[in-house]
């Protein structure tokens, strides 16, 4: 019979300490114990490993060999042994709404991981990255205090402008952002900070301020601001099709910038699983492709 690792273990700590006493001190066993697995190993080796007198332990030449190979074979354990508990890891990932719902069953089936969801508030723009719920995160750039984050893009796409479909504007096929300036938007918490700025189109604005119809702090609260004529809002090509609503149209945005869909996760966090992650979601191809979707009633 092959020795276990524990053996091999115990082996290493006499060698290491020339010393039982200490040495079971080390492992927090009896000494009796040790001596006795000692034994028993060189029994299934059929070898001596020590030289044994009162006053002193040495090594035996076939101590030498096994105490360098052992340390090799413990040392590679160790590793295997992380990898295992990495790749059985639960990680927590944090989405907003429906966002990247489907992209997550993709990164779990092609990362080997087992992903728990955390569903976060717009309330929330680190999509619980910043309490610690969540591990990872997909969300739309920018991040809030951008120094505490790391991230990924995943895609990028252009912003279209859910509106009435009797609003003026909704007979072009793309509505310039110019002539949307004047009108109330639908924004996000004043929580979300970055977040909302950027879905108001502020960089856009030439330092004029935006005006506020509503704030919506789910989905559900856009559509129904949106459908009783509170304002207008923008949203990510792809995430259109989750606002189809009757009386509701959504058109693409010239003059704006793309927003791009990011893997992110705490700067301070370098776990080997939470960096290969993230570099799988990027380099695996996870990230979703776009279909444009048309100009019509949603």
């Amino acid at each position: 019979m092959d020795p276990h690792l524990r053996d091999l273990r115990y082996f290493v700590a006499v060698a290491e300490e020339l010393h039982f006493t200490n040495a079971a001190q080390r492992l927090h066993i009896a000494q009796p114990t040790l001596s006795r697995q000692i034994r028993q190993l060189e029994r299934q080796l059929d070898v001596v490993l020590f030289d044994r007198n009162q006053r002193s332990v040495a090594l035996t030449v076939a101590g030498k060999e096994l105490l360098e190979g052992a340390r090799k074979i413990l040392e590679l354990w160790e590793v295997t042994n992380v990898s295992l508990q990495e790749a059985g890891e639960v990680l927590r990932v944090g989405i907003q709404s429906a966002l990247g719902r489907g992209l997550l069953n993709d990164l779990e089936s092609a990362s080997g991981h087992r992903l728990a969801l955390h569903a976060a508030s717009w309330n929330d723009p680190s999509s619980g990255l910043a309490g610690r719920q969540a591990d990872l995160a997909l969300v739309w750039l920018p991040l809030p205090d951008p120094n505490r984050y790391r991230w990924q893009v995943l895609r990028t796409e252009p912003r279209w402008v859910l509106l009435p479909e009797n609003h003026p504007l909704a007979e072009q096929e793309t509505i310039e952002f110019a002539d949307l300036l004047d009108e109330p938007f639908v924004a996000l918490p004043t929580e979300a900070g970055a977040v909302r700025d950027f879905w108001l189109g502020n960089e856009a604005r030439g330092g004029r301020a935006a005006k506020i119809g509503a704030e919506a702090a789910t989905p559900e609260d856009k559509l129904e601001a949106v459908s009783l004529g509170l304002g207008v809002c923008l949203l990510a090509e792809n995430n259109v099709p989750m606002y189809r609503w009757p009386g509701l149209t959504a058109r693409p945005v010239a003059g704006l910038s793309p927003c791009e869909l990011a893997v992110a996760w705490r700067a301070d966090d370098t776990r080997p699983t939470i960096l290969e992650f993230a570099g799988r979601a990027v380099d695996g191809g996870f990230s979703e492709p776009v279909v444009p979707p048309q100009p019509i009633a949603v």
